[in-house]
């Protein structure tokens, strides 16, 4: 979504730069008013539509807005988008996010497993990130008497400010006295287990530790198998479309 936000600002700033040229040209006599009304009309167009459509389609699914994130937009099969959809795209995103402020947009956003607004859906599209982050080095192991637990227990994605407090604890536990240490871990522990089944018959700390080296297992996991889908990917996007002649 920060994306789709840089993009639109970029698009606006374009529009009042035209609506300005305009303006000066239209004060100086340069135009008469009939033809600003027709040119204010065109800027609109062109700024909101015809920019977009140039810009994603010229650079396979890439934006100003993407550049900044890491993402690109492609098509549900992964392949590189064509005129046809950077099109569809940037007409509903008139409705979708200049006339509603976005707000249509974050509401079908959240309604699907893929992020994906009301012009991704029409057109067949979503927002792919082409840098996902990379996963820090694990510097603790799951403690020795939870090792079997860890290979079938079910850790559910915790809230990003309750995994940074759990390996925050984890790694700094050392210079905390014993007693802080023993409350942060039981208050850690009782925020933590909503999120875990089954629960491990284990002190407060064993337990936060084991939850934490098993969420970070789990999404350095997640991050290795989307760098690998992103390398399969690779030929697809950068590839010119079928038949599209080679120059």
């Amino acid at each position: 979504m920060a994306g789709v936000v840089i993009d639109y600002v970029a698009y606006v700033l374009l529009l009042i730069g035209l609506l300005v040229v305009l303006s000066l040209a239209s004060s100086r006599g340069l135009v008469d008013s009939s033809t600003a009304q027709a040119l204010s009309i065109a800027s609109i167009v062109i700024a909101l539509v015809g920019a977009p459509v140039a810009i994603e389609t010229a650079s396979r699914g890439k934006s100003l807005g993407k550049l900044a994130v890491g993402a690109r937009v492609v098509r549900l099969d992964g392949g590189a988008i064509s005129l046809r959809h950077a099109v569809i795209r940037a007409l509903v995103g008139v409705l979708e996010i200049v006339m509603t402020v976005g707000g249509v947009a974050v509401v079908v956003g959240l309604l699907n497993s893929k992020s994906q607004r009301l012009g991704d859906l029409m057109a067949g599209t979503y927002a792919l990130n082409e840098r996902p982050p990379k996963a820090g080095r694990i510097v603790y192991a799951v403690p020795p008497a939870l090792e079997e637990w860890a290979r079938t227990a079910d850790v559910a994605r915790l809230p990003d400010s309750l995994a940074r407090r759990l390996s925050s604890f984890v790694q700094q536990s050392g210079s905390l006295t014993p007693d802080s240490r023993i409350r942060v871990a039981t208050s850690l522990a009782g925020e933590a287990s909503r999120y875990v089944s089954p629960l491990p018959a284990v002190d407060a700390e064993t337990f936060v530790a084991a939850v934490s080296v098993v969420r970070r297992e789990r999404e350095a996991r997640a991050l290795d198998a989307e760098a690998a889908n992103l390398q399969r990917l690779a030929p697809a996007l950068e590839g010119l479309p079928s038949g599209f002649p080679r120059r």
